[in-house]
């Protein structure tokens, strides 16, 4: 919430203006740590009636929506470490399609606990360097990390004319899945087991 309030503060809006109007939202977020913390404390006397809506994915997009009355879409999108980009693929199709007049678009990922990075490891997902090598012949895994940001999209036109400060232009955007991977040593070794 903090988050898309200073993007919407950096991009002259004012949230109580938008209210009733067809913004869209659209949130990447990958794995579910609330979700692990809550759920394993053994402490059912902290489940309370905001703990079904504070640990499912679902929620990250449409508590934004409920806070700032926006009426345009509003999801979570999952789709591991592209999850944000495919965010901002959907929010783009949505304001090309017309369906929103403004989008916010966005990512988080939180480790709270080490659960799913060992998963992770044993799985041989990560970089056993420590480091992300995004789009190069060297990729050895990926190296998790914690942030979120948003964007506030608009169609340029309108941007144009409403005056607004533009950083980027988004001409295309487009999704897909590479099929059958390349999988590590550990992974292959691991799929031929199974």
């Amino acid at each position: 919430m903090e988050v898309t309030w200073e993007a919407l503060e950096d991009a002259g809006l004012v949230p109580e203006r938008l209210a009733g109007s067809q913004t869209g939202v659209f949130v990447g977020a990958f794995t579910l740590d609330y979700q692990t913390l809550q759920f394993s404390r053994n402490d059912n006397h902290l489940i309370e009636g905001h703990t079904s809506t504070g640990s499912v994915m679902t929620m990250v997009a449409n508590r934004l929506s409920y806070l700032f009355d926006f009426q345009g879409p509003s999801m979570a999108v999952d789709t591991a470490c592209s999850s944000s980009l495919v965010a901002l693929h959907l929010a783009c199709q949505s304001l090309w399609n017309g369906e929103s007049t403004l989008a916010l678009a966005g990512g988080v990922n939180v480790m709270i606990g080490p659960e799913f990075t060992m998963a992770e490891s044993q799985g041989g997902f990560l970089s056993p360097d420590g480091t992300c090598k995004t789009f190069d012949a060297r990729a050895n895994g990926y190296a998790r990390g914690e942030g979120a940001g948003v964007v506030v999209l608009k169609p340029f036109s309108r941007a144009l004319m409403d005056g607004d400060p533009i950083y980027a232009l988004i001409r295309a955007t487009g999704v897909n899945q590479d099929g059958r991977t390349k999988a590590s040593p550990s992974q292959a070794v691991r799929l031929r087991n199974n």
